[in-house]
């Protein structure tokens, strides 16, 4: 029987009746931001109360068609309407087709689909562990300050120690070594390394982008000592610096560099635009590695999830999204480095590629009395409070990642919200 009798079966509508319902029964694993939302429409989401925002955060990088996209919801519907769910046991067109369409747009190899961007990491942990098992070869590199999820060999992977509090013993396997250090990575190589992990651009770290020099020179130590490169294209890929995934955004500018890329991609947020989905690219090499009951999943790449894919892909190639994504991340950008000169003592520095921006706040900056919470957390709370929806990352940056199909007056519209919020508070 159950100790506990529900105590109000309603149906909450008021913001102090869904906090209660999360108080009363969901797990306080979140530090949540006191806004109940309750609809979006395009770039713009609106709260139970009725009040609009700007949503310049794209629920962290995966609204990559913003909200409520007329020809998702009704691919959705028409798919729910068709097959949703029938299990890996057998074949299905849809899976399929999205494989090969990212092969088309990544490189020759093969593709498995999971249901979350930590999923498809232990996706490539696993494959990197089988593809050295012979000789005894387990360990991967990975970078400080980076991000690589959840799970417990996702967090012995990211290198940031505040994830790790609480979990010890780590799953073994994981060194870190400092991010755009090619010196140290070279020296970090032991016997039992058997790949490199990284982010192209580190998007918890802070919106940190990876050097042209340093990929290139990661390539060739992989290829020196038979490594395999991982790439966590989570929060940077699926076009949101301008190219299906950052690497060839950071290397566009060398002819040599065409032919660039990395042993296994990791994908997921976007690629979905909402909807859960996760995914790894192995190149042609490799791709045979993981063979039959080494590795599964019992949604991942179900018809539902990869139609909602193939019509984002599709409306991102017809609508050339990549290009507005780099047009206008330099639009955002260039209005973002205006009010860093003319809010100095605010704003220290401005970063990214694309749509995946950071604004940089000096760090002993603070609203008010607030001198113990870090200033991102204070300058998101301050834009809350103008209209606009921003994440945090780290405790200076705040993070920019809003739908690759921003509008030019939308990102005006941040930008006017951004200098209204800094010219009402005193840091």
């Amino acid at each position: 029987m159950h100790a506990n009798i529900v105590r109000d079966q309603c149906i909450p509508t008021s913001e102090e009746g869904i906090k209660a319902l999360f108080d009363d029964f969901v797990l306080s694993t979140y530090g949540r931001f006191p806004l109940t939302l309750q609809r979006g429409k395009g770039s713009h989401v609106w709260d139970v109360n009725g009040r609009r925002y700007l949503d310049m955060g794209g629920g962290i990088a995966v609204n990559v068609l913003g909200h409520a996209h007329p020809e998702l919801v009704e691919t959705l519907s028409e798919q729910a309407s068709t097959l949703m769910h029938c299990s890996n046991l057998y074949y299905q067109r849809w899976q399929g087709e999205l494989a090969r369409e990212l092969v088309h747009r990544i490189g020759n190899g093969k593709c498995f689909f999971a249901n979350s961007g930590a999923e498809a990491n232990e996706g490539m942990f696993k494959l990197a562990r089988k593809f050295g098992s012979e000789e005894g070869r387990f360990e991967i590199l990975s970078c400080q300050n980076s991000f690589h999820g959840r799970t417990m060999a996702g967090i012995a992977a990211t290198g940031q120690p505040k994830v790790k509090e609480g979990f010890a013993p780590m799953v073994p396997g994981f060194r870190h070594v400092p991010f755009n250090d090619l010196e140290a990575v070279e020296k970090a190589i032991s016997p039992a390394t058997v790949a490199i992990l990284l982010e192209g651009v580190q998007g918890e770290g802070g919106i940190l982008p990876a050097s042209p020099e340093y990929l290139k020179g990661l390539r060739a130590l992989c290829d020196q000592h038979d490594l395999l490169m991982l790439w966590d294209g989570i929060q940077c890929g699926h076009y949101r610096t301008g190219y299906l995934h950052s690497y060839a955004s950071i290397l566009s500018d060398d002819p040599q560099c065409a032919d660039f890329v990395p042993d296994a991609i990791s994908m997921a947020k976007s690629l979905g635009g909402g909807f859960p989905l996760g995914a790894f690219w192995v190149r042609e090499r490799y791709q045979d590695i993981l063979g039959a009951g080494t590795h599964g999943s019992t949604f991942g790449g179900n018809p539902l999830a990869c139609s909602v894919a193939l019509k984002i892909l599709e409306i991102i190639k017809r609508d050339s999204l990549d290009k507005n994504a780099v047009q206008m991340g330099g639009m955002l950008m260039h209005g973002l480095r205006i009010l860093a000169a003319k809010f100095p003592d605010y704003i220290q520095d401005v970063r990214g590629l694309g749509l995946m921006i950071g604004l940089v706040f000096h760090p002993r900056a603070s609203v008010g009395d607030h001198v113990a919470r870090p200033v991102s957390l204070q300058i998101v709370e301050c834009l809350h409070a103008h209209g606009m929806l921003t994440i945090p990352s780290g405790t200076q940056v705040v993070r920019f990642l809003p739908g690759l199909n921003i509008l030019p007056s939308e990102v005006e519209e941040a930008l006017s919200l951004l200098n209204t919020t800094l010219e009402s508070i005193e840091i």
